[in-house]
């Protein structure tokens, strides 16, 4: 059973934009990521993001690989496995849709277009709408990744329209920082938290670069949760690298405490999330 002030730490451990030549710590094979899964859950992450990378380390949506890279995270670990449907920038929306085949217990959800550095993250309203309905159909639960008030705004548009996501929970990460979104600053997250839809059971925050401790520790402190990992930060402190993903998890965990707040065990987050026994 999760306590109310239970802290869900997710872990994000590659994305799709770091090459794996500048980062030779990010897990991008299938054993890479089994350990790290195993490793975040000892250190206290409930869930894990993925985004798979082929043979040449390289952001993909191959199936075969997704499948793979779900199967290896479950036998290593009991965290709740959510894979990414944004995949990278340039991935055609037909293939993010079908990522879902694969069988996670979450799926990310992005809720609108963002300018991504030079690149555009392209989510049109048609797309958002199928994707959800797809989560609802295969009883997969979404996480809505929100990465402007305008998103936020957005979300109440969607729950007014399709109702609740499978399991009836509805939980939501504040994407911060990122060049195109809102700044990763404490005002920016309490307007967001403000606007938050009235049905929204939990949310956490997710603060990219250097915004990852004002956002980590903004979100504490209105009882929010974490995701953290080298998809979002490459570097512990300045000019210094970041070892592993659980060296995250860790500092995570260690900030939490200051809050009084306890990791959350995977099975708590499966409660908190309502994901489907397995």
């Amino acid at each position: 059973m999760s306590h109310p002030a239970d802290l869900l730490i997710t872990v994000a451990p590659t994305g799709a934009e770091t090459a794996k030549a500048d980062a030779p710590a990010l897990p991008t094979t299938p054993e890479e990521i089994a350990a790290t899964a195993r490793d975040c859950e000892a250190a206290g992450a409930g869930m894990i993001h993925v985004h798979v990378r082929d043979h040449d380390h390289a952001p993909t949506l191959d199936g075969g690989l997704l499948t793979e890279w779900v199967a290896a995270i479950r036998e290593s670990s009991d965290l709740v496995v959510q894979l990414s449907t944004g995949g990278s920038v340039h991935d055609p929306l037909e293939q993010r849709l079908k990522v879902l085949d694969a069988e996670p217990d979450s799926c990310s959800l992005t809720m609108g277009t963002t300018n991504f550095g030079d690149d555009v993250f392209a989510n049109p309203w048609p797309f958002v709408c199928e994707l959800y309905q797809l989560s609802q159909e295969r009883r997969v639960v979404p996480e809505f990744e929100l990465f402007d008030l305008g998103q936020v705004h957005a979300l109440s548009r969607l729950l007014d329209r399709y109702g609740p996501p499978y399991g009836g929970k509805v939980h939501c990460d504040l994407v911060m920082g990122v060049p195109g979104g809102m700044p990763g600053t404490a005002d920016a997250l309490v307007a967001a938290v403000a606007m938050l839809p009235a049905a929204t059971t939990s949310w956490g925050a997710t603060g990219i670069g250097r915004t990852t401790l004002p956002v980590a520790l903004a979100s504490l402190s209105k009882g929010g949760h974490l995701r953290v990992g080298m998809e979002d930060v490459l570097t512990i402190s300045r000019g210094v690298a970041v070892e592993s993903n659980a060296q995250l998890v860790e500092r995570a965990v260690a900030l939490g405490r200051l809050a009084q707040r306890e990791p959350m065990t995977p099975a708590g987050a499966r409660e908190l999330l309502a994901v489907r026994a397995r």
